[in-house]
């Protein structure tokens, strides 16, 4: 018998972590998004997979109606894909959220998966996305770009040196 495995957040009520949302509003009042970044690094996100219909059937008009009938769809199959967003200037971002109250907002129906940050960077990357966008519908989005996004998904740490932000660990080209 195969077992799932425990994605690490035993216990999660599907709350934000108080110290991330308390991050992304110092955002939101002017802080750099790295004073974010410090926070979601080592979180819980929410990682919305929506189902995608693979393919479409349509019910056959019966003998008794006319042949211009409307055909009813019929679902036939889908499969689970995450969510990329494109922005005005064309570029791609993975959604993801910190608590199943900001992944609702956005989209009750949005089945959730827990994630850490690494990995939700990841994904972003492997799905050829340019950002990881957190909390799209708010209180307060946050999105992680360009050089954070990737050092995010190699595992490198970003920590506070007095008033400016460094990436520790691994290489350090970025």
């Amino acid at each position: 018998m195969r077992s799932i495995p425990d994605p690490g957040f035993a216990g999660d009520t599907g709350e934000s972590d108080p110290l991330v949302s308390a991050a992304m509003t110092d955002v939101a009042s002017g802080a750099p998004v790295r004073r974010a970044i410090v926070a979601l690094q080592g979180a819980r996100l929410l990682v919305p997979v929506v189902a995608v219909l693979d393919e479409t059937g349509y019910d056959e008009p019966g003998r008794t109606e006319p042949d211009h009938a409307p055909r009813a769809a019929q679902h036939k199959d889908a499969d689970l894909a995450v969510v990329l967003l494109t922005g005005r200037d064309g570029r791609l971002g993975l959604l993801a959220f910190t608590g199943m109250s900001a992944l609702r907002r956005w989209d009750p129906q949005a089945r959730p998966v827990p994630v850490s940050a690494v990995t939700a960077a990841q994904a972003a990357l492997g799905e050829g996305a340019d950002a990881l966008v957190v909390d799209v519908a708010g209180p307060v989005m946050v999105p992680v770009a360009g050089a954070d996004l990737r050092a995010v998904a190699a595992g490198h740490r970003l920590v506070r040196v007095g008033k400016h932000y460094a990436w520790v660990g691994g290489s350090d080209q970025v």
